[in-house]
């Protein structure tokens, strides 16, 4: 297994898949997964000859189980030693749902010549959170629900969330699959709890504005338009309206996880972008 260990002691999970000559491809996961969650994207582009990596985020995964530092700036400056590490140049990032914030968070700040491209899928920015500024967003409530239930039952918490709102498999048409559903439950448990609770807060009150704005490499925006974790209206066509070079794809009828759900149409998409 490969760690880095970052300048506070944190351990930090990779996989790096494929030729250290093929441009870079880095993913990002959501909350509160793991790399693993980007099983199916990784094996498609290492087969299309690209080097593929993925990290567990700290607190999540293999990672250490951190009580500090579970916040967006720690998280982009951990993504910043790894690529330092890796010596990566020239790299697409993938970021899905808190994923999506980490990435926009980091290539906002990432060193000249290390980000080509950037992918935000059914990601959190701009900001997920109601305010006056923010009046299509979420109420304070959603998230402190989530808090609650993650302290009163993390682990029945975590079969509730695929089973119902994540991957829409509680909509009536759903193909369920009880092996999506526990593989979710499998990765959030293998992280910790403190982390996991400090991270809904990161995810739903960071503001990416400013990131958005700064940033003028090329950025594909791909969302489902039946997302019911991160709401369409108040994400995506925000995001690439803040973007200088962003381009909008639209999914009727797909769910947040729509990245397993529907990898025959995320993949494709996704080399398209990376290719052109």
């Amino acid at each position: 297994m490969s760690f880095i260990t970052t300048k506070d002691g944190t351990e930090i999970f990779y996989k790096d898949w494929g030729s250290k000559d093929a441009q870079p491809i880095v993913f990002h996961h959501g909350w509160p997964l793991s790399a693993d969650d980007w099983d199916n994207q990784m094996l498609f582009f290492l087969h299309n000859d690209f080097r593929v990596i993925a990290h567990d985020r700290r607190g999540h995964g293999r990672s250490t189980q951190t009580a500090h530092g579970n916040e967006m700036d720690t998280y982009a400056a951990d993504v910043a030693e790894l690529a330092e590490a890796l010596d990566l140049r020239n790299a697409v990032h993938i970021g899905h749902s808190t994923g999506g914030g980490e990435v926009a968070h980091y290539v906002a700040r990432a060193k000249p010549g290390r980000v080509a491209k950037a992918v935000l899928i059914g990601a959190v920015p701009p900001i997920m959170v109601k305010s006056e500024k923010n009046p299509g967003g979420l109420p304070i409530e959603v998230f402190d629900a989530f808090r609650a239930a993650l302290v009163a039952n993390r682990a029945q918490f975590y079969y509730d969330v695929p089973t119902g709102p994540f991957y829409g498999f509680n909509r009536p048409a759903a193909k369920v699959s009880q092996g999506i559903i526990d593989n979710w439950w499998r990765q959030g448990m293998m992280g910790g709890a403190k982390a996991h609770y400090d991270c809904i807060k990161a995810f739903s009150e960071t503001d990416f504005t400013e990131d958005l704005t700064k940033i003028d490499l090329p950025v594909l925006v791909m969302h489902g338009d039946d997302d019911q974790i991160v709401p369409y209206a108040d994400s995506a066509p925000l995001s690439v309206k803040l973007l200088k070079n962003g381009t909008l794809k639209t999914y009727a009828g797909l769910p947040h996880g729509l990245c397993t759900t529907h990898p025959e149409i995320v993949n494709p998409e996704l080399l398209a972008f990376i290719k052109g």
